[in-house]
């Protein structure tokens, strides 16, 4: 059966009044509207929005073409593994191509040299970084290095830091074999590699607008030039001043006439130079428009590890630097001694350094891997620094077989004002976990206690007081921490980004 609907009436026509001046109408006239103030305000806006991310785009295809890149056939292929925190290294080169020459001297012929290199190591938390120097002279194995031909070098032994940036002699340097031979020294592996030659570096101070140094005395130009046979004009005067362009880069170039006159002396005011550099940008604030002028100086004159080719990831990296405050920025240099003319790795405290990097332990002995037991988080959500136990009484027991546990714990928590009031061993030694027992009333108390003890459990009891039963996650805790601890040698000469700008400038 077949059901019949009725027809759908005629589309009804719409007929536009006559226009006013007796004229015709035409299409656009027809289909004219008129628009609301929000709508053209709205419109206004997503064209200011669609030209500046264009205009921003533009920017960064200008970048992009800054960025030079080196291979990575030359990397090696026995690589230590990737861990949670970031390695950099960063090298200075005196390149003398591409308007160099005139800033550094020397001819245009001459291979590319590095005198200037630190790794940073950037912990997990992205809240701590520590810059280690190692001096040019450093005694140190070079491994197997590719070399312009294809073909790879055999490794070499107590062969000369700066010596690995050398090989292949090329103008350009090779980038590859110095973090080749950082990797094979630290056992850390490096994420990124950055090479910044003169040009860069001056073109970068003159963006920021200067940047703070300080002198212990007059320079003068034979103190950057020892072969001139006169003192020459003065350079600096003794104190704080501005520098920028040449002028920043003859600072950090200075060598003779401070101190002992050596390259770990200049190493030291480096280190004093880019803590203020650091200083400068983040008071100026770590955005993309203040970065935007910084990454087009810097990329100008930059050669990057292919991970960090295209001004995206590089200001990406640059960004996820920002939460990082200026005293959780430190400067160290490897342990090192004379041997002759050349200088000397220190053991163990140069393997007990980079121990504690892989540990992710900071110079000042803060465990800043980003990790946290759940339990560790409910109990304390704080890692405030300034921890204080004033007026809470707490006992200790050891509940393992560790000798001495109580007693290393007990010291731990007097140094944060909480107050021991005895310790002793458990009625057993078989506990696998820290418990932190507390009585009523006493949660926010544990709590604080176990700020102290990451992967303790907390536990009320019915009893009053405080108590500490350390188990074998403690004792494993301990034994870690003191193995991975920043030797003394380094932390007792490492500078944080806002310390005194005219302090620790030398040695000698």
């Amino acid at each position: 059966m077949t059901t019949s609907h009725p027809a759908a009436p005629p589309r009804r026509r719409h007929t536009a009044p006559p226009p006013r001046n007796g004229g015709h109408h035409s299409g656009s006239t027809r289909r004219r509207r008129k628009r609301s103030p929000l709508r053209i305000t709205l419109l206004i806006a997503v064209s200011i929005l669609v030209l500046g991310t264009a205009g921003l785009g533009w920017v960064f295809l200008n970048l992009n073409g800054n960025i030079a890149t080196f291979s990575a056939d030359g990397i090696s292929g026995d690589r230590p593994k990737a861990a949670k925190g970031e390695n950099v290294l960063v090298i200075g080169s005196d390149a003398r191509t591409g308007g160099n020459s005139a800033l550094g001297g020397g001819d245009k012929s001459d291979i590319g040299r590095s005198d200037t290199a630190f790794l940073l190591h950037v912990y997990a938390d992205r809240r701590h970084a520590v810059a280690v120097s190692i001096p040019r002279d450093t005694l140190v194995t070079i491994p197997p290095c590719k070399l312009p031909d294809g073909s790879w070098t055999k490794t070499r032994t107590d062969a000369m830091f700066n010596e690995a940036y050398a090989v292949g002699q090329t103008a350009n340097g090779s980038p590859a074999c110095t973090q080749n031979t950082v990797e094979e020294l630290t056992g850390l592996r490096v994420d990124h590699t950055v090479v910044v030659d003169f040009k860069g570096f001056a073109e970068l101070t003159d963006v920021v607008g200067g940047v703070k140094v300080c002198l212990p005395q007059d320079i003068y130009q034979k103190d950057l030039n020892p072969n001139r046979t006169t003192q020459g004009r003065l350079l600096f005067s003794k104190g704080e001043q501005t520098v920028s362009g040449q002028k920043a880069l003859d600072y950090v170039r200075i060598r003779h006439g401070i101190g002992d006159g050596s390259d770990i002396g200049r190493i030291k005011r480096q280190q004093a130079f880019v803590a203020s550099l650091i200083t400068r940008v983040k008071s100026d604030g770590i955005t993309p428009t203040k970065l935007l002028p910084l990454a087009d100086a810097a990329t100008k004159s930059m050669t990057v590890d292919p991970g960090l080719g295209s001004a995206d990831k590089l200001i990406s990296f640059a960004m996820s630097l920002q939460n990082i405050d200026l005293h959780n920025t430190k400067f160290v240099t490897i342990p090192w001694r004379y041997k002759g003319a050349r200088v000397a790795i220190v053991q163990p405290d140069t393997d007990e350094l980079w121990a504690a990097l892989k540990a992710d332990r900071t110079v000042d002995g803060k465990d800043a891997s980003g990790k946290k037991s759940e339990a560790a988080a409910s109990a304390s959500p704080s890692t405030d620094e300034n921890l204080s136990g004033e007026g809470v009484d707490v006992v200790v027991y050891n509940g393992t077989t560790t000798s001495g546990l109580a007693a290393r714990a007990a010291a731990t928590l007097t140094d944060h004002h909480f107050t021991v009031t005895g310790t002793a061993n458990a009625s057993t030694q078989d506990h696998a976990i820290t418990v932190i027992e507390y009585g009523p009333g006493q949660k926010s108390q544990a709590q604080s206690v176990a700020r102290l003890f990451p992967s303790a459990r907390l536990q009320s009891t019915t009893s009053t007081g405080i108590s500490v039963t350390l188990g074998r996650s403690y004792a494993t805790e301990d034994a870690s921490a003191e193995a991975a601890a920043v030797p003394t040698t380094v932390a007792d000469d490492a500078r944080s980004a806002d310390d005194d700008l005219c302090s620790n400038l030398s040695y000698g």
